[in-house]
């Protein structure tokens, strides 16, 4: 039977595939997207969309506690592990099956199996029906990224987990030990550690959260401790012994092994690109420890071969992957996108409090030879914030003091993963502070934040 022939073939349809396919249909391509396992990939079924789920239920659960405060009442408070997860699974099929309907809207040939590069311009898909042949000039690579496995410190989805059996958790943890402090270990760290377990986080590195403003991570530090979690830094587990429902868990510490029991383990040390068996190799396409090398515009150096998203690297995020897709249509349909720039890509945690960061930390900022400028903004300023009942966070704003350009923002606190987009918005538009000073921002909002905190740059703060 002779190869189907595509303007574009995708492989993979998370959050970049199936927008790249998206954007290459609406430009007039035929596209052909091919996926082994759930469209919508990890981030709608088993990462981004199920894990908020599951953290607005602890959200609402760590509210009904605090009832009285805000004049109610709410006695007998308790959950059901079981309905919460299942709750989480019902809106990722909602999501998932989403992205179906989008498919078929955009008259988007879908196969689901295992795809593998048979030469340029080349597809072999495996199905449950026997094997498929496709072509096309272009093929964008979109085949995500999975937890990476320490050895010794495996996944055995009994004991100890990867975030896949974190995310149906068939029990609730009495006494959690979470291994990694990034987003992903602390979001399960900070779900499980609301509904009662008693968390344990050790990161290798010198401080939690690494890739965010040191303030804003010693900041958030004091939160989890303040809510009884226990968090070990500079520290790394050596070995895991499983025993009958228990984990034995050896932990170095500043020269020191001492060993601690555990019920459960999660698992989240980073991730690695899914590369093996799609005939990279052969192809020519250069892979640097997991991930496949690419230019600014996601080309691999391959002729029509083009890699987004995880599979290409860091940051390792799910809008970042479907910018990179949206770029490369355009780019494959003759248009001259602009390539995307790391530094304006936001990075959210939804903690408990939330964090939200865009562009240069201080440190960095410094590191790059800029002379700066530091605002802060507290939210026990903020009558919103106040209002709430949310009065711990802090936003801090970084401004080159010659030119007056926003370097970075960073913010700890309630729904600050919402409020970012702003700071985000303005580095795009390549805002100044005196832009950000003359915009009007709406009372009683969190948001004045975001403009007091640019005020206290230039000493001028008007509440604090």
């Amino acid at each position: 039977m002779a190869a189907k022939a595509y303007d574009v073939i995708v492989i993979g349809a998370g959050p970049g595939g199936y927008v790249a396919a998206i954007r290459a249909a609406q430009l007039g391509l035929s596209v052909a997207i091919l996926e082994r396992e759930n469209l919508g990939g990890i981030c709608l079924n088993w990462g981004c969309i199920p894990t908020k789920a599951l953290l607005r239920s602890s959200e609402v659960f760590h509210l009904m506690h605090r009832a009285k405060e805000f004049g109610l009442k709410a006695d007998g408070i308790s959950f059901d592990l079981d309905a919460v997860v299942k709750r989480s699974r019902g809106v990722a099929k909602q999501l998932s099956s989403g992205v179906a309907h989008l498919m078929k809207k955009n008259k988007i040939t879908v196969v689901m199996g295992e795809a593998r590069l048979t030469g340029k311009g080349k597809v072999t898909v495996t199905t449950d029906k026997g094997t498929e042949d496709l072509t096309a000039p272009n093929i964008i690579l979109a085949t995500g990224a999975r937890a990476r496995q320490l050895p010794g410190l495996e996944a055995d989805g009994d004991l100890v987990w990867s975030y896949r059996e974190a995310l149906v958790a068939k029990r609730m943890p009495k006494k959690l030990l979470v291994i990694g402090s990034g987003a992903i270990g602390i979001e399960f760290a900070s779900f499980f550690n609301t509904l009662g377990a008693q968390t344990t986080v050790v990161e290798v590195m010198d401080r939690i959260l690494p890739v965010e403003d040191e303030e804003i991570a010693i900041f958030a530090r004091k939160q989890f401790v303040k809510q009884g979690m226990t968090i070990l830094e500079k520290a790394a587990v050596k070995k895991l012994d499983r025993g009958q429902g228990k984990v034995t868990a050896h932990i170095e510490q500043n020269g020191k092994v001492e060993t601690q029991d555990f019920d459960t383990v999660i698992s989240a040390v980073g991730i690695v690109g899914n590369v093996e068996n799609l005939g990279l190799e052969d192809l020519g396409v250069t892979i640097d420890r997991t991930h496949v090398v690419t230019d600014e515009y996601c080309r691999t150096g391959v002729e029509g071969l083009y890699a987004i998203g995880d599979v290409a690297g860091a940051p390792w995020l799910a809008h970042k992957a479907s910018h990179e897709g949206v770029m490369v249509a355009e780019l494959i349909a003759g248009g001259h996108p602009h390539p995307i720039k790391p530094n304006s890509i936001p990075g959210c945690t939804y903690c408990h409090p939330q964090i939200a960061s865009v562009g240069l930390t201080e440190a960095k900022a410094k590191e790059a030879g800029h002379e700066i400028k530091v605002g802060r903004f507290p939210f026990i300023g903020n009558g919103k914030a106040i209002a709430l009942g949310e009065p711990e966070g802090l936003v801090k704003t970084v401004f080159d003091a010659r030119t007056g350009e926003l370097l970075g923002a960073h913010m700890v606190g309630a729904e600050v993963t919402e409020l970012i987009q702003g700071y985000v918005i303005g580095r795009t538009l390549e805002t100044t502070e005196e832009d950000l000073m003359h915009a009007v921002f709406p009372h009683p909002t969190l948001s004045e934040m975001m403009h007091e905190s640019v005020l206290s740059a230039y000493g001028r703060a008007l509440h604090f």
